[in-house]
């Protein structure tokens, strides 16, 4: 593979790593590395290492992420589609561990696009708090919404906005931040041979422009005390230390958390900006080199991953004025969710309809407050007036359509119920041909003592959540021994 790396960017590496450069140079001639999440919003752990169709080995850094042979084909098994687990390069799950997402949290990634990273919040948030992910490039957020929806997200919103504009509605008030800046992706280059081709296309000094204009909108968007993980896939230092650097000078109210030396995580690398201007092009303090020193570099020869760049900044709280604002606004937005029922934009008759649905097919209470978008209901996690004047592509939890005189519940709906939580249910089992024929959305003939039912009151006719080995996938619908599939076109098997 060393052949079809640019020769700028080799010597630009000689130069970096000195004598660690063969070294280097010698992780490209090995093969990448595979691997999977698993998406507790679904499942435990340890349960998914009781039925993994995989072998799996540890990834050190993250208690949910494994290792899978090459061959695994993690896509073309029926859990996938049961949002079991999220494919993902290793290395691409450090940014969330370090953010240290706890329940409760308001969340946001910035650059989310097409979701892993999203995903994962969502997980360690497990329904409590709110996250929104987002990304500027519209085609990129339809991967992103159907990934929250595939693993079961019920607490996000997703936007196609620029950061400037979140801003406007959602000023100081996140307690968390995700960049995953756009970047010039040379930690890539293993992985994707197309991302070698676009190297030159991506100039250091254009990705630059985007992260110091993300990383000031950020400095706003968050909350007095909160912490902003900053992450590329590039060994640019431009991109990296200095970027860095130039943010705590520009903010002094911030300083980085170090990153801890472990699973074979190298420290950053201050004196590689010693010769490179700040933004008003002049050399950065010394004090300021000495503090990049505590970002982390992920190196494809150190690590069995590729290339990534971590920085955690974490503001020191003491804006009091801030501070107060900030709790006056979480307050009113409290009040302003207990009141949700009276302030839903659904009139009356619909509100009944979807009631009436909810009674009938669902045994827990789903968290959210319903407004309508055209026919769509959503269980919203945030007041109207955060979405004012943003490019919305989900309010909230996709919950299903209004009809007429009726309410048909959504595909997303169905993926983020648990068995426990619906009066109608059918097992299908990933050991024979069923579970594919589902997906694949062919009719199948299932007999009434399948149709398992919450209590002795519930008729075995309508609508049921279908399960692969006791995980949801979908719905369909029973009538007289045969299963109607309502599993969606655009997510079927091919």
């Amino acid at each position: 593979m060393n052949d079809l790396l640019p020769q700028d960017f080799v010597r630009k590496m000689k130069k970096m790593l000195g004598e660690k450069f063969d070294l280097f140079m010698n992780s490209y001639d090995e093969a990448r590395y595979y691997g999977i999440r698993v998406n507790t919003l679904k499942i435990a752990v340890g349960q998914f290492k009781n039925v993994s169709p995989f072998e799996l080995r540890p990834i050190p850094w993250v208690q949910e992420g494994f290792y899978i042979a090459e061959d695994a084909r993690p896509g073309k098994h029926p859990y996938y589609h049961a949002g079991l687990y999220y494919i993902q390069e290793p290395s691409a799950m450090a940014p969330v561990e370090l953010l240290d997402v706890q329940k409760n949290d308001r969340v946001l990634d910035l650059c989310a696009a097409p979701g892993g990273k999203s995903t994962q919040i969502a997980a360690k948030l497990a329904g409590t708090g709110y996250l929104v992910t987002n990304d500027n490039n519209a085609d990129r957020t339809k991967a992103l919404a159907k990934n929250m929806e595939l693993y079961g997200v019920r607490n996000a919103v997703v936007l196609n906005a620029l950061p400037e504009e979140i801003a406007r509605t959602f000023k100081h008030s996140f307690d968390k931040i995700l960049i995953d800046a756009p970047c010039s992706g040379e930690g890539m280059f293993r992985k994707d041979e197309d991302m070698i081709k676009q190297w030159e296309k991506h100039s250091v000094e254009k990705c630059v422009l985007m992260q110091r204009d993300i990383l000031k909108t950020a400095a706003s968007l968050l909350a007095p005390g909160g912490r902003i993980v900053y992450s590329t896939c590039t060994f640019s230092p431009e991109e990296n230390e200095a970027m860095i650097a130039e943010f705590l000078e520009r903010n002094p109210a911030f300083r980085v958390d170090p990153i801890s030396a472990s699973y074979g995580f190298a420290t950053g690398q201050g004196e590689w900006i010693r010769d490179i201007p700040n933004g008003e092009g002049e050399k950065f303090a010394e004090s300021t080199i000495q503090a990049v020193q505590g970002t982390g570099r992920l190196w494809p020869h150190l690590i069995e991953g590729e290339g990534h760049f971590l920085a955690v900044l974490v503001h020191d709280g003491s804006d009091v004025a801030v501070k107060e604002l900030v709790a006056q606004d979480r307050d009113k937005t409290d009040k302003r969710a207990k009141g949700a029922e009276l302030k839903t934009k659904l009139t009356n008759e619909e509100r009944e309809l979807l009631q009436q649905f909810l009674r009938d097919h669902i045994v827990s209470e789903l968290p959210g407050r319903a407004v309508r978008y055209g026919q769509h209901v959503y269980l919203s996690p945030v007041e109207d007036e955060r979405l004012s004047g943003l490019k919305v592509v989900r309010p909230g939890f996709f919950i299903g359509t209004l009809k007429k005189n009726r309410f048909e519940p959504s595909h997303p709906l169905a993926t983020a119920l648990h068995p426990q939580e619906v009066v109608r249910r059918i097992d299908l089992q990933s050991s024979t041909d069923e579970a594919v024929r589902y997906l694949k959305g062919e009719t199948l003939s299932i007999p009434v003592e399948r149709v398992q039912l919450a209590n002795e009151k519930v008729a075995a006719k309508g609508y049921a959540l279908i399960c692969i080995d006791g995980y949801s996938v979908g719905w369909g619908k029973w009538i007289d021994g045969m299963l109607k599939n309502e599993y969606p076109a655009g997510w079927r098997w091919t």
